[in-house]
């Protein structure tokens, strides 16, 4: 089986979308969710542009961008765990996997 971490990080967003969907948006919680929405989203859209990068500083930015943007959603996970509680089950396995992505792209970060 071949590793894809572009599918990775678009079932990721997936998830997250579809969590976020599931949560009633109130004063409070919308500002969380639409940085959320973004930080998640944003990890495999930058990882695509890594992929097609121009040169080995491109691609070395990029995936630095992949990293911060991981690491801005388990900020966003966390928050939103407080506000919905009632979701926290899968703010954790979607933090999990958050962390792990912060693993990988500071790994290729580190090698590239």
């Amino acid at each position: 089986m071949q590793y894809d971490l572009e599918e990775r990080c678009a079932v990721f967003a997936e998830e997250t979308l579809a969590l976020c969907k599931k949560i009633k948006m109130d004063d409070l919680n919308k500002p969380i969710i639409v940085q959320l929405i973004r930080s998640a989203t944003s990890i495999g859209a930058n990882y695509m542009e890594a992929n097609g990068a121009s040169s080995k500083k491109d691609f070395k930015n990029k995936i630095h961008i992949c990293l911060k943007e991981a690491r801005e959603t388990k900020h966003w996970l966390r928050l939103l765990a407080k506000l919905a509680e009632e979701h926290i089950e899968k703010c954790r396995e979607l933090w999990q996997e958050s962390h792990e992505l912060c693993l990988i792209f500071g790994k290729i970060a580190s090698n590239s």
